[in-house]
């Protein structure tokens, strides 16, 4: 029987980005990417991002964690993940630790400190944007990661061209537009995902900058596909709209599942982001799911 089998998991979301939360504290315990997929394909289970709890590896750090999306792959970032995971940690029943208003978490993108505001609401600062062509990363060197070379559609006439490529964790690709909901994402996303310019694939944003403290944003996320939110996409979003001057530092994001605050921190270049989470149901792992995993 596999391990994980009868392991109680958490059900969240993060505006309708669907998580779930398994802690593994206090074992040995590890999921693999064929494990990952046997949870997602539990309805009660089912997630865009699976956050996976494990001890703590770096001293001062609450938890270590890896995130799996929907198809096995590891994500280095989950803003929406995180605040849930924020949440599992200080306000679930059984796991949590109530009193507690902050943590560090730790991922393989690295520390993320996460500070409760109040109920339901958390701010994660997820770190410094990396924006150098290497670190996000572009296969071909761009001086300017603000804008380079990538189109998708005919050459004289391209559906989308010219996006900024942010890391935040992750690597991302803003597509400025003026109306993210025109396009046919579900077509666009794994195209512009798997281009050969993104070594690692991409996720890939539409944006639209409606006013500088308001961007209108949909996202095709790497591994998962169109989410209702998207954490580390806003934060790109907001970054790559910055270095484009079209927006403030502070700006509120409105995905279909709902609003993010989003701050770059001129201070430090940290990118704050605040949002709410939703607990839905707990359940435990049934040993069936791992029978035909591989």
């Amino acid at each position: 029987m596999n391990a994980l089998a009868h392991r109680r998991f958490l059900k969240m979301n993060g505006l309708g980005n669907q998580i779930t939360v398994l802690d593994l504290r206090g074992t040995a315990l590890k999921v693999s990417e064929s494990d990952a997929r046997a949870i997602a394909s539990e309805p009660r289970a089912r997630f865009d991002q699976l956050m996976v709890l494990h001890d703590a590896r770096t001293p001062g750090t609450d938890a270590f964690v890896r995130i799996y999306n929907v198809d096995g792959s590891e994500a280095g970032a989950c803003g929406n993940g995180t605040r849930c995971v924020a949440w599992a940690m200080i306000a679930d029943a059984q796991s949590g630790a109530p009193g507690r208003s902050e943590l560090l978490l730790e991922t393989k993108a690295g520390l993320l400190p996460a500070t409760r505001r109040s109920e339901l609401v958390f701010t994660v600062d997820m770190g410094e944007p990396r924006l150098a062509w290497d670190e996000i990363p572009l296969a071909d060197p761009f001086h300017d990661t603000s804008r380079f070379e990538l189109q998708i559609g005919p050459i004289d006439e391209p559906i989308l061209h010219t996006p900024c490529a942010v890391n935040m964790g992750n690597p991302h690709a803003v597509f400025f537009v003026d109306d993210p909901y025109a396009y046919n994402l579900e077509q666009i996303g794994p195209l512009l995902e798997n281009h050969p310019i993104f070594p690692d694939r991409a996720n890939i944003e539409l944006a639209a900058v409606k006013a500088p403290d308001h961007i209108v944003l949909r996202v095709w996320e790497r591994g998962a596909g169109i989410t209702q939110a998207c954490g580390s996409g806003a934060c790109a979003a907001l970054v790559a709209a910055v270095r484009r001057e079209l927006s403030a530092r502070k700006a509120t994001v409105s995905l279909p599942g709902g609003d993010l605050v989003i701050e770059w921190r001129e201070s430090d270049g940290h990118v704050l982001m605040t949002g709410p989470v939703e607990f839905e149901w707990e359940g435990a792992l049934a040993p069936s799911l791992f029978e035909s995993a591989a």
